[in-house]
């Protein structure tokens, strides 16, 4: 897939004169990760292309073969409307400053509307320079530890990857694994507390009496709180029929 794909509007990630392959090779990976494939590279210091990079990479070493090579700053980003640049440390500069979250919500409505937008990544020993920041419309400040701010490279990657994904992409919140299983219906469940109130009822549980309704109704409540499959229902079903059975034995 080109720089200039048409179907897969995204940021360009920029790496500004990365040092180790194996940071390279990180960040394709944690690109990929979230469908993100705009990779170009400044002045990388080990050169290009990097064995390291490629072994690190793994699965997305077409990101490599692909990324857009660069002597400098200026021509990573000359074809771009909108700049972002990553950064831990106050620069003294007047910009706006954006969470990563918010970031690449702008992100996206700027490409969106047609522009071009790339975010840069420093070295990772000392980050962005000024002369890099200076180049950027705004920048990312990610929301780290102060007195630990640092951030491996392909760390910073992976988490603006993510937030972009986030933005872009329809995210489940929250869901179940069921496996083979199948959700109790509620017939099911009235079942299950009918058994269970009967087998109850016949070994004194409801006691005192004036309490019966009270205890009765809290044992329906706790039935309906409780997210049973079909299986669970069945199992519970023969955990009481062994208990009376049990009882009845005289064990």
């Amino acid at each position: 897939m080109s720089e200039n794909d048409p179907f897969k509007p995204q940021p360009a990630f920029v790496l500004v004169r990365p040092q180790m392959g194996e940071n390279i090779g990180g960040a394709a990976r944690a690109m990929w990760n979230f469908g993100l494939d705009r990779m170009r590279v400044v002045a990388p210091r080990d050169g290009w292309p990097n064995s390291k990079a490629v072994a690190m990479a793994s699965g997305a070493g077409r990101l490599l073969d692909e990324a857009g090579l660069f002597a400098d700053t200026a021509g990573a980003v000359a074809d771009c409307s909108y700049v972002f640049a990553t950064t831990a440390r106050q620069r003294g500069m007047t910009k706006p400053v954006f969470s990563p979250e918010r970031a690449m919500e702008l992100a996206a409505e700027k490409i969106a509307s047609g522009e071009k937008v790339a975010v840069l990544f420093g070295p990772e020993r000392a980050g962005l320079e000024n002369e890099d920041i200076a180049k950027a419309n705004a920048i990312i400040s990610v929301p780290v530890n102060p007195d630990f701010p640092s951030l491996n490279l392909a760390q910073c990657v992976l988490l603006t990857g993510y937030e972009w994904r986030r933005q872009t992409e329809a995210v489940t919140h929250e869901t179940v694994e069921m496996g083979k299983a199948d959700w109790a219906e509620q017939i099911e469940v009235e079942k299950l507390a009918e058994h269970y109130e009967k087998a109850l009822d016949r070994a004194g549980f409801f006691f005192p009496e004036i309490k019966a309704d009270g205890m009765k109704r809290n044992l329906r409540n706790l039935w309906s709180r409780m997210a049973l499959t079909r299986a669970d229902v069945q199992m519970l079903h023969g955990v009481m029929r062994q208990m009376v059975r049990w009882k009845e034995r005289g064990d």
